[in-house]
């Protein structure tokens, strides 16, 4: 450098740059305006206090946007005489910053320390990342709480045998072992479809997506993209019951007669489903009818098997399905599967047997009914003999009675006869000597 050149003054940065480059920040990362300069100062005043080693809480760092320099500011209560110059200003000092200020009101006084240009410097772009970083996570983790329920694609990333990861963009998805069909092989690059099922934020508080290709809700969406009336709701699917890899089975309704909802779902030639069934890795699905009546719904749910009479009984929410005996295997499915998504499907317990395993219970039930009928008959007989020998010891024991009776009367009439005969007897004489006395 020539002697008696002078150097030139470092240009400042422009305020208006600055603020309009928050702004941009603001817009991008989804925050709220004004908010990044609002943590800038809010951060500028702790470091202050940390540097400056200052426990004093009317301390406030603005930040004027003409010049773009940041002021630190104490403000102190006007008072005549100071007793803590920290906290209080007399009204002389304060006349000199502003002549309107009188006593009890609050003066600004700025106390920029030595190198605070630097600190906020540092302190400032500290906080441009570190809320620009927290502010990001958080739209991201609002973004796809809205997208909860909805299916995603992506690239897959990690596939070790373990949980699975997946690229949605600006966001991983994670989809752990029991929310992957077991049927299914998922490799690197691979790009799949999931189902939304949660949002979660991690230790650090980025924003982790949790996704299903197992849930029942992702047949469920899967129906609604590729069936236009499910969409728009002239269809509607009242339930969905899944085995993942396997069959799912769907109950659809239209309150419209003129409306096939099962054909709509199907297609014309099965092109509709057979775009479902793709997607999920050739799973069977069985489309059936819903309806308001349960005996009805319960035998559609049970196809592709014939249903001879379905026994519902509504306070227990229990229906007795009863099939044909070259339909029992069918109906129950293998370990199970068919009655099982059936009972899920419609809410129902189910309980099936075949015609002749109903015969033979109801065989059963008829001759234990029989017997009964018997055992009554035979204790209502003794019941019967036993009143009439009761009846009859009764009866002997009333002319025993009556016999006594008779034998008694008939001896008290004895009596009185031969008492009779003895007066008689005895007043005969005095007469007859009265007699003899008067002669």
């Amino acid at each position: 450098m020539k002697k008696g050149a002078k150097a030139k003054p470092s240009k400042a940065i422009d305020s208006k740059e600055m603020l309009l480059a928050m702004d941009e920040l603001e817009k991008e990362n989804g925050m709220e305006p004004g908010s990044l300069l609002e943590s800038i100062e809010t951060a500028l005043v702790t470091a202050y206090k940390r540097d400056c080693d200052s426990t004093a809480d009317n301390v406030k760092i603005v930040m004027d946007k003409e010049t773009g320099d940041f002021h630190v500011l104490a403000e102190k209560e006007v008072v005549e005489e100071v007793e803590d110059s920290s906290v209080q200003i007399n009204l002389t000092d304060a006349k000199k910053l502003n002549k309107a200020l009188e006593i009890g009101d609050t003066a600004q006084v700025e106390i920029m320390p030595k190198n605070f240009g630097r600190i906020a410097a540092g302190t400032a772009k500290q906080v441009i990342i570190q809320k620009i970083r927290e502010a990001s996570r958080e739209y991201l983790f609002n973004e796809f709480s809205d997208r909860k329920g909805e299916i995603v694609s992506g690239l897959i990333q990690k596939a070790d045998g373990g949980i699975v990861v997946v690229d949605l963009g600006r966001l991983e998805g994670v989809m752990p072992l029991k929310e992957q069909v077991q049927t299914e092989k998922y490799h690197v690059n691979d790009k799949i479809r999931a189902y939304v099922l949660d949002v979660e934020k991690g230790a650090k508080g980025a924003p982790q997506v949790i996704i299903s290709r197992a849930h029942a809700d992702f047949v469920r969406k899967l129906f609604e993209l590729e069936i236009p009336e499910i969409y728009e709701g002239v269809i509607e699917i009242k339930s969905v019951s899944r085995d993942a890899g396997s069959r799912s089975k769907v109950a659809v309704y239209s309150p419209n007669e003129n409306i096939d909802p099962v054909g709509s779902c199907v297609g014309q030639k099965g092109i509709r489903i057979q775009n479902i069934i793709n997607e999920l890795g050739g799973e069977k699905i069985d489309v059936i009818e819903w309806n308001a009546d349960p005996a009805i719904f319960i035998s559609a749910a049970l196809l592709p098997a014939q249903v001879l009479a379905v026994d519902v009984k509504e306070e227990e929410k229990f229906a007795q399905v009863i099939v044909p005996d070259d339909q029992l295997s069918l109906a129950i499915g293998k370990s199970g599967q068919n009655a099982r998504l059936a009972a899920k499907l419609t809410g129902w317990k189910i309980d099936i047997k075949s015609e002749s395993q109903f015969r033979k219970i109801l065989a059963e039930a008829q001759g234990e009914a029989t017997e009964k009928s018997d055992e009554d008959n035979l204790e209502e007989k003794n019941v019967v003999e036993t009143t009439n020998e009761i009846e009859d010891v009764n009866n002997k024991e009333n002319v025993e009675i009556q016999e006594t009776s008779e034998i008694g009367e008939a001896c008290e009439k004895q009596e009185t006869s031969e008492l009779d005969k003895a007066d008689e007897k005895q007043e005969t004489p005095e007469i007859s000597e009265t007699s003899e006395e008067d002669e």
